[in-house]
């Protein structure tokens, strides 16, 4: 497995982080990491009042005595720092990654109710965005994270038509050889209704899936990954949602940054891929 050496697991108290600590005690575990949880509260009124709401250090307080009695029965045999700060917990969960060589952050997306599905929690876009290091975050739904996928047995990998693609199989392949999973790319390309002046053109469809495939084929070689592959067509994150649901999918490996030319779609689409994925994600 890739290895992760320093487990970041923000915690806020809510049943989803609950939901998602027998997955980082998993992890934890199978990588020999230490974990550190981390809880932040932000004391001050909006920018517009400058004293803080109540006396700041009395919410450390209250933070660390709570945080000292969360998981206490959890993350047994695996090393655990317990860490309570003050500010805004978006921003020091960033700032703790990068002074501390934390190399996996594991979350909850926060999907609550039928509105809420629809977006991402703000603390986990940040971190997304802003962090260098590997995410994993839950399954955005609103109920309990899914046991079952635990222990991962199937693994997808979606990928664009980039360079960056290589490194993405190559640790998605790495990580399902040591858990002992399947493994399976996916790549989409765009349907006719995408293309205004093709809607009626069929072929150009097929044209732009042999083109997508043997692009794929050329990454595989590159990164020396043999595995099953399919060509999906559609939006991005419905697609690569509904390819994971057919092949039941227990954790979704994707790369995440900035667009990078014509083949480089899929890191635009990172957010949508976390927010309709039927399983776990982790994102490098």
């Amino acid at each position: 497995m890739p290895s992760f050496t320093h487990i970041l697991f923000p915690v806020d108290f809510s049943p989803r982080c609950a939901g998602a600590a027998p997955f980082v005690e998993e992890m934890g575990r199978c990588n020999h990491a230490k974990i550190t949880l981390l809880t932040t509260a932000n004391p001050y009124y909006p920018a517009v009042m400058e004293a803080p709401l109540i006396d700041p250090q009395e919410i450390l307080q209250e933070l660390k005595t709570t945080l000292g009695e969360t998981f206490k029965e959890d993350f047994q045999g695996i090393e655990v720092g317990r860490i309570a700060l003050l500010g805004e917990p978006a921003q020091e969960i960033v700032n703790f990654v990068q002074a501390n060589a934390v190399d996996l952050v594991m979350m909850p997306s926060h999907g609550y109710g039928p509105f809420r599905q629809l977006l991402l929690g703000s603390v986990t876009a940040k971190v997304l965005h802003d962090c260098a290091c590997a995410v994993w975050t839950t399954a955005h739904t609103g109920t309990a994270p899914d046991l079952q996928h635990l222990a991962p047995k199937k693994v997808m990998c979606a990928v664009d038509g980039t360079e960056d693609s290589v490194n993405v199989m190559r640790f998605a392949a790495a990580l399902a050889k040591d858990l002992g999973a399947d493994l399976r790319l996916t790549h989409v390309v765009p349907g006719v209704e995408a293309w205004p002046d093709r809607q009626m053109d069929v072929e150009f469809e097929e044209q732009l899936r042999e083109n997508a495939k043997q692009r794929l084929v050329e990454l595989q070689a590159t990164a020396r990954v043999d595995v099953p592959s399919c060509i999906a067509v559609g939006s991005v994150a419905d697609a690569v949602s509904e390819e994971a649901k057919r092949h039941g999918a227990d954790l979704l490996v994707i790369g995440r940054g900035t667009i990078h030319g014509t083949w480089g779609r899929l890191k635009t689409h990172a957010y949508g891929l976390i927010r309709l994925a039927p399983c776990p994600v982790l994102s490098v």
